[in-house]
């Protein structure tokens, strides 16, 4: 719909109330219910947003060793625009009209939004000829918790929604058929089309697939179903868990980015090339050579969190080398390259703590640069075990290591521009420092009596 197409919709429904959200540093959605004539008032200037969502962290306690924002700066309000291209209505919540919104445009110089960065680098892909086509998928554990009872035993122990590794099974989904058909048909009703939806592994893990689109849009919608997956399950008591790992006896959960360009009016993959023996085309050798150069300097938007390196680890269903291979799952990256249509990259580093904005812009941003610059893609494809294959480099093991790697980069900096990089590199050195100062249940039982 157009700018008057929802005007004369709300009209028509006698809508009151709308609803927006922005992704803030973590990926998590913040936003607000506002009243239908506030929401056309600020359709030109925006909506004052006090920026302190871009100066806390997951838990709301503030940054002390950033500039953009913080006690010296009085956090003031910026300007938060909704797009008015991501109209949808939410099916589960009385079909309230929702917008996602940004920190884009005049007076946001500076602001650390990731949507807004994502939209910078998505046009500079266009401004070079191409069309990103993207989309992420998710493994995520469901638990018969609510937040209340998960409170109360302190995380320990919740209880899975179905039991035993089962993975791809139609019984534990059909055993739990209202929940699992709500997240099918409420998503696709929300404008998040899933490919596939099915168990995984694990004691109540799903997995969902998300059918591809242009990489602005594949960004919100992996957002938003994030957060959409959260409240369905919550309607059924259910809690949903994106953690990347939650127990170090389980597999961890992905959140893989698949991703192709083509040309601009969508009609040719331009990683396919049917006369090269692995049916890659120099673009799109040039592409995943740039990923791979530019893993280890952005590797803290692909695993933000503590928890993400508990994921990276060997045997796990997760990468922990700097290689690639052809359908290979051991790899950092996997190319697919059965035929035209579906020829891609999946870059499997990301889990499912990501925040979808930076993990697709930081695929997107370093696969141009390798385009840019002509980069060859020295590395060999891995056949077989690609934990083995350390010639090229491995992960860092945690994320200080990745932190500090990503802060000093100029590469990082020329990707992201400096004020982002600084911002974001900062963000992830002051998580490590809230974990570096707790006391875990590990100590307590390792040394509490004996030591």
């Amino acid at each position: 719909m157009n700018q008057q197409q929802i005007l004369d919709y709300l009209a028509q429904k006698d809508i009151r109330h709308i609803k927006f959200a922005f992704a803030d540093i973590d990926g998590i959605l913040r936003g607000k219910v506002i009243h239908a004539q506030k929401f056309i008032d600020g359709l030109e200037q925006g909506y004052g947003f006090c920026d302190v969502v871009f100066g806390w962290d997951s838990s709301d306690m503030a940054y002390d060793n950033v500039d953009v924002t913080g006690w010296h700066t009085g956090y003031p309000d910026k300007s938060c625009r909704i797009d008015l291209s991501t109209f949808r209505t939410i099916p589960w919540q009385n079909n309230i009209p929702f917008f996602m919104a940004d920190f884009s445009g005049e007076g946001n110089e500076g602001v650390p939004c990731p949507r807004t960065l994502l939209k910078n680098i998505a046009q500079q892909c266009a401004d070079m000829g191409y069309h990103p086509e993207f989309a992420q998928e998710f493994e995520w554990f469901n638990f018969s918790e609510t937040p209340k009872s998960l409170a109360q035993k302190s995380y320990v122990n919740p209880e899975p929604l179905t039991p035993g590794m089962f993975g791809y099974s139609i019984l534990r989904s059909s055993q739990q058929s209202e929940f699992y058909y709500d997240l099918l048909n409420l998503l696709e009703q929300f404008n998040i089309p899933l490919e596939g939806l099915h168990t995984e592994t694990g004691p109540g893990v799903y997995e969902a697939a998300i059918i591809h689109d242009y990489a602005l849009a594949a960004a919100d919608k992996a957002a938003l179903l994030k957060n959409a997956v959260k409240e369905i399950a919550s309607k059924h008591g259910i809690t949903a868990s994106f953690m990347a790992k939650w127990t170090e006896t389980l597999p961890g959960c992905s959140g893989h980015v698949h991703q192709s360009l083509w040309s601009l009016d969508k009609s040719t993959n331009l990683f396919y090339d049917e006369n090269n023996a692995l049916h890659m085309s120099d673009l799109m050798k040039h592409y995943l050579a740039g990923q791979l150069y530019c893993l280890p300097h952005i590797l803290p938007l692909y695993a933000p969190t503590i928890n993400s390196y508990k994921r990276l680890v060997e045997g796990a269903w997760a990468p922990t080398t700097i290689t690639w291979g052809i359908d290979n799952r051991t790899t950092a990256l996997r190319v697919l390259n059965s035929s035209h249509k579906s020829t891609r990259i999946e870059t499997r580093i990301p889990g499912a703590d990501t925040n979808p904005y930076l993990a697709i812009s930081a695929a997107l941003a370093s696969g141009l640069y390798g385009i840019k610059n002509k980069l060859p893609l020295n590395i060999q494809p891995v056949k077989g075990n690609g934990y083995l294959d350390k010639s090229n480099g491995s992960l860092a093991p945690n994320l200080l290591e990745a932190a500090n790697t990503m802060k000093a980069s100029p590469i990082a900096n020329e990707l992201f521009g400096e004020s982002f990089t600084q911002h974001f590199a900062n963000t992830r050195i002051w998580e490590w420092r809230q974990f570096s100062k707790q006391i875990t249940d590990w100590e307590l039982k390792r040394y509490f009596e004996i030591i």
